[in-house]
């Protein structure tokens, strides 16, 4: 991993494009199969849009954390303020980089955000429940697997082609602090 830092800042309206081809890459097409996160063997189509991506940005309970080094924007994950918990979605980082520990890091940035922002005292994700090495790798950083599970929202290409009927997302809990 080169040694120049991070920086981390929250998205604007301006960075809404870039953050659409940075989500994109990070998870579909052959452009994604160069990063271990890929979600192109499960889902074909898009897996955001400019409407999506503006939507998380404007959120008034949330924000879009982006992460860059020498001002080039690297990774990005929205975090959404719920209460006693935040969630976690939209966690990106460009494929070639991916696997050097820069999802570690941003991870763990955007945890404290979420305790010094709202006090959070848990963060939650949904995770594709076939996505077994993502899990993993989730369940390496504190996140446990609860079982609860969500359906697919199948016909709604907003979200992708399924590529296979039986996806469902699954619940990951961590507690912060």
């Amino acid at each position: 991993m080169p040694t120049s830092q991070l920086t981390f800042r929250t998205a604007t309206d301006a960075d809404i494009p870039e953050l659409v081809g940075l989500i994109e890459s990070a998870y579909r097409g052959d452009t994604s199969r160069a990063g271990w996160t890929t979600e192109a063997d499960l889902l074909e189509g898009q897996r955001t849009d400019p409407e999506g991506v503006a939507a998380v940005v404007r959120n008034e309970t949330g924000l879009l954390l982006i992460a860059e080094r020498d001002g080039e924007l690297i990774a990005c994950c929205q975090l959404e303020h719920r209460g006693e918990h935040a969630y976690f979605g939209m966690f990106a980082v460009r494929p070639a980089l991916q696997g050097g520990g820069l999802g570690k890091v941003i991870i763990a940035e955007a945890e404290r955000t979420a305790q010094a922002t709202w006090g959070a005292r848990e963060m939650h994700m949904t995770v594709i429940r076939q996505r077994e090495e993502l899990i993993a790798w989730y369940e390496r950083r504190g996140y446990r697997r609860t079982g609860q599970l969500t359906p697919f929202p199948y016909g709604d290409e907003r979200f992708g082609i399924p590529q296979r009927d039986d996806l469902e997302f699954e619940l990951l809990v961590k507690p912060l602090g």
